[in-house]
């Protein structure tokens, strides 16, 4: 029999919204280079592998490219499939050994809430490419480990810019974040945008890893601690953030199991 994977929507309650990622349970350390094979295969912003070790489970995430230190929407669908496979019973704590250290996945109803790092950003003097490269006026720029977080003036410039992706590519830091505040009578706090196309993500639907930066930038300019966003790209997706101070934040999304199927070809095992 051949390796199980599976497609889940995250940062969603239907199926053909939020962000999907594929998830494979593996019984043993695997070949890195067949990971990325396989990722590169999916051809969705994340594939996630996932061995069990004694207190947990070992988690690593890849895009079609590269491998990633932390990405929230793959972990949210690997939490999502131990559960709905039975690989946890559903009032386990889902314990994942990552290279952005230990993250936690509670199942709370019909969401699931994530236990993450949270990421501050310092105000930057970006150049002026970042800008023209958006197409947007810049209100505040400020930078992360993740890449650029830009606030916009307005809701409708969120949705509404359309990157020049090449031009993107060119800059030292090809990540970036866009977000500004909604409006009062809007049920979302703030909306953003993520695009990184230097990873092969030309734009990301729904990203967890944004939304640790997110939350310290709005807690600071709106003075609260739980939010309900919005990341407005064409699939959409809604996140539950909370926090409170620290180094910790919490996301809360739900998700969508798609598909699951067999990859049928060899597997090449390490001994690691």
């Amino acid at each position: 029999m051949g390796q199980i994977i599976t497609q889940v929507d995250a940062f969603t309650d239907k199926p053909f919204a939020g962000n999907p990622a594929a998830v494979c349970v593996l019984s043993e350390s695997i070949d890195d280079g067949w990971m990325q094979n396989v990722a590169q295969e999916m051809n969705l912003s994340e594939t996630a592998f996932l061995v069990r070790q004694d207190d947990g489970f070992n988690l690593r995430w890849f895009t079609p490219s590269v491998e990633v230190p932390l990405c929230g929407h793959a972990t949210l669908a690997s939490a999502h499939v131990l559960w709905s496979q039975g690989h946890l019973l559903p009032d386990e704590v889902a314990r994942f050994h990552t290279k952005s250290g230990v993250l936690l996945a509670k199942h709370l109803g019909e969401w699931i809430e994530l236990d993450f790092p949270v990421n501050h950003s310092q105000v930057t003097v970006a150049s002026p490419q970042l800008s023209e490269a958006l197409g947007v006026s810049c209100k505040s720029v400020l930078q992360n480990s993740l890449g650029y977080l830009v606030e916009v003036e307005s809701e409708e410039l969120v949705r509404q810019i359309q990157p020049n992706f090449q031009q993107l590519k060119t800059l030292p830091i090809t990540k970036v974040i866009v977000t500004s505040q909604t409006q009062p009578d809007s049920e979302y706090d703030f909306v953003s945008r993520f695009f990184a196309p230097g990873v092969g993500i030309d734009e990301d639907p729904v990203t967890g890893s944004a939304h640790c930066c997110l939350a310290a930038f709005w807690r600071d300019r709106l003075g609260k601690d739980e939010f309900l966003a919005y990341q407005a790209s064409r699939r959409g997706g809604v996140v539950k953030v909370r926090y409170s101070g620290g180094d910790r934040v919490f996301l809360s999304g739900q998700a969508v199991t798609v598909m699951s199927g067999e990859l049928i070809t060899n597997l090449v095992y390490s001994q690691t």
